[in-house]
């Protein structure tokens, strides 16, 4: 077992001139011949000895190639004096090189893919960045899918994502601020953001929260590093908005917020958001505006009857008296075998566990296992009594909206309301519905992402902001960025 000390001496460690020591020190901190993937070359050039790490699977073979041939050239007695500075100025003609003299910085090098050059005599080594990592092309994303528009979204490969952000926005202000996070995984994590446009203090808040955080690693990428930032981790509601299209991300950008990327994760979080952010979908944009505000409106219905379609018919079947007659229709005729509550209880969970089972099914099963749902499940438990036809036509209606949300996270949340509500509803009738929507209201009344309000541009009160989230207007029509991201410049070009 290593010793627990051992990483805090790595970092303490600095490069001696004896290759030999360096090469014991690094193959131990490696597992240089424990791990079949991490290599170590023994080399010579210009007549002195070398040697190089790197891991198979990341270095670019033919990049490496080309350095090795190009050093073989080197007469003997050339590297005689500052062999580092002519390897690196003269003889090595790949752009991304640096010197370094610390074992950690070494170590977290090769271990992220990036080859290492050290040479006897020399105090220092050469980080030599030819590394390539297993990826996937820049499909359009499944979630945020338009009609028109363009096609490419993010990747696992965060070098991939800054690169897509920066062909839509070439501004020499826009920042790609690098750091690592996690003792043991060395994530990379890069905060984004228009210097001249977004506020410093959110910048400032952001870059020390990240800074701060003390984990082994971030195994699940940027829902961890959410969890981390925020930590209000009852509070179902998204403090971030999560888009996997670079387009979007750009926007946001304009506007003023910071943007997260990191590292292994094709999402790219967004801060700060507020419910509205949550709202409003790529497709809106893509329209003409009439077509675009028409498009919103359908969506917001959708997604207040997500929430809150099934409690009021819980409400008015267990309160038929309160129901105008001429929408008994909607009520069944007669009580079922099972209470209407149980029925929308057990309807709720059979939604969630043919989400769960829609996710695992191989794809070429999904049309199978949605046709074994509606036909069969769904028809036999109304031939059975065990659900009503007005009970599945309303928990349809609520899944409808729930899918509709262009936010993933947002429509958990509000899937987690409905729930709530249908509880309270269930076993208090009227009074729990009301407790329930007055303690939804509340938490999003004192619920801030970066001390941004929930509501904005609601509360507090914004008429112009909020007349553009509730109408898509004409885009030459929005000349100001949101005054809740307390932006340098107020004004959009």
């Amino acid at each position: 077992m290593r010793n627990p000390n051992v990483r805090e001496a790595q970092k303490k460690q600095v490069l001696s001139t004896k290759l030999t020591e360096n090469v014991s020190f690094l193959t131990e901190a490696l597992g240089v011949g424990k791990s079949f993937d991490v290599i170590y070359r023994p080399l010579e050039f210009g007549g002195r000895a070398c040697g190089l790490f790197f891991v198979d699977g990341f270095a670019k073979d033919d990049v490496m190639n080309l350095i090795t041939i190009n050093l073989s050239r080197i007469e003997r007695g050339e590297l005689s004096i500052d062999a580092i500075a002519k390897l690196m100025y003269t003889y090595i003609g790949y752009v991304e090189v640096e010197k370094t003299n610390e074992m950690s910085k070494i170590i977290t090098a090769v271990l992220s893919g990036p080859l290492v050059l050290v040479v006897d005599g020399a105090e220092e080594a050469l980080i030599i960045d030819a590394r390539t990592y297993p990826a996937r092309s820049p499909d359009e994303p499944d979630i945020e899918r338009v009609v028109r528009g363009a096609r490419d979204g993010f990747t696992e490969t965060l070098v991939f994502n800054t690169a897509l952000t920066r062909r839509r926005l070439r501004d020499p202000s826009l920042r790609m601020e690098y750091i690592q996070i996690g003792v043991r995984s060395q994530t990379d994590v890069v905060i984004s953001y228009l210097e001249d446009v977004a506020d410093d203090k959110l910048v400032d808040e952001i870059r020390q929260r990240i800074k701060s955080i003390d984990v082994d690693g971030l195994p699940m990428a940027d829902k961890t590093l959410e969890e981390f930032l925020f930590k209000k981790n009852w509070n179902p509601f998204p403090f971030v908005r999560y888009t996997e299209r670079p387009d979007v991300a750009a926007v946001h950008l304009i506007e003023g917020h910071v943007l997260i990327y990191t590292d292994t994760s094709p999402s790219v979080m967004i801060t700060p958001t507020t419910l509205f952010h949550h709202v409003q979908h790529a497709e809106e944009y893509r329209q003409k505006p009439a077509v675009g505000a028409y498009l919103r409106w359908v969506r917001f219905a959708l997604m207040l009857a997500s929430i809150f379609f099934v409690p009021l018919f819980l409400l008015m079947s267990l309160e038929p008296e309160w129901l105008p007659k001429r929408l008994a229709f909607l009520l069944p005729e007669k009580a079922g075998n099972i209470p209407m509550f149980v029925q929308l209880l057990l309807a709720e969970i059979g939604i969630d566990a043919l989400r769960m089972a829609a996710i695992h099914t191989p794809s070429s099963l999904a049309t199978a296992l949605g046709l074994v749902a509606a036909l069969m499940i769904g028809d036999i438990a109304v031939e059975v009594g065990l659900l009503s036809n007005q009970a599945l036509l309303f928990l349809s209606i609520s899944a409808i909206g729930t899918f509709a949300t262009p936010s993933y996270e947002f429509g958990m949340a509000t899937r987690m309301v409905r729930l709530s509500l249908l509880i309270l509803t269930g076993f208090f009738h009227l009074p729990g519905f009301l407790i329930g929507l007055a303690a939804w209201l509340i938490l999003l009344l004192f619920t801030r992402s970066l001390n941004t309000p929930y509501l904005w541009p609601l509360l507090p009160f914004n008429g112009p902001a909020l007349l553009d989230v509730l109408v898509r207007s004409p885009v030459p029509a929005k000349t100001k960025r949101p005054k809740a991201l307390h932006p340098k410049d107020p004004t959009i070009k």
